[in-house]
């Protein structure tokens, strides 16, 4: 018996949802780079996952469109990091709907394990997925950052998908800034 099921010609919408958004690690990949964390050893590192289920997870979110691949310099070597679509961005009110459930109803192991969506703008914290629940505005990844203590002692602007598509041929963009692990 296989361990996944396709549901992806499901008529039902919440399961072809789930078909793409519904696994946990494709999920935690997603919160990495939305972290502003897309290279496969950062990643590999804070989800302390295995290669092969950190590739098949990478793979399936590139398939449907939620991530896309950028080259970088490593040295000499080039290697590909993964950076938001804006499917993958649209992805984020999924993802703090999950948050904010979690913070209401699950215990967290410790004071450090707990994280918060945070509208920037106005600067608190929201318990709506999609509008901040004290300012009404929409929330984007340009306007949301997550307060994740294990992280940092302050929240972290969340990464926003490319705005003009790039491709392979692109130049080779060098490390910038040192991402929290």
């Amino acid at each position: 018996m296989p361990l996944r099921s396709d549901w992806s010609a499901r008529t039902c919408s919440l399961a072809r949802g789930l078909d793409v958004l519904g696994d946990p690690w494709g999920s935690l990949v997603l919160r990495e780079v939305f972290f502003g964390n897309g290279r496969f050893d950062a990643i590999k590192k804070r989800l302390e996952v295995a290669d092969n289920v950190l590739s098949k997870r990478l793979g399936w979110l590139l398939d449907a469109g939620l991530l896309a691949q950028r080259p970088y310099l490593d040295g000499a070597r080039t290697r590909q990091e993964y950076v938001l679509t804006p499917k993958g961005q649209d992805a984020l009110p999924v993802l703090n709907a999950i948050i904010i459930w979690a913070e209401k109803h699950l215990d967290a192991p410790n004071e450090v394990s707990h994280m918060r969506v945070i509208h920037t703008q106005c600067g608190l914290p929201t318990s709506s997925a999609d509008t901040c629940t004290h300012c009404g505005a929409r929330l984007t990844a340009a306007n949301t950052s997550w307060h994740s203590l294990k992280r940092s002692e302050h929240p972290l602007p969340l990464a926003v998908a490319p705005t003009e598509p790039f491709e392979t041929d692109q130049a080779i963009a060098s490390p910038e800034t040192e991402i929290p692990a």
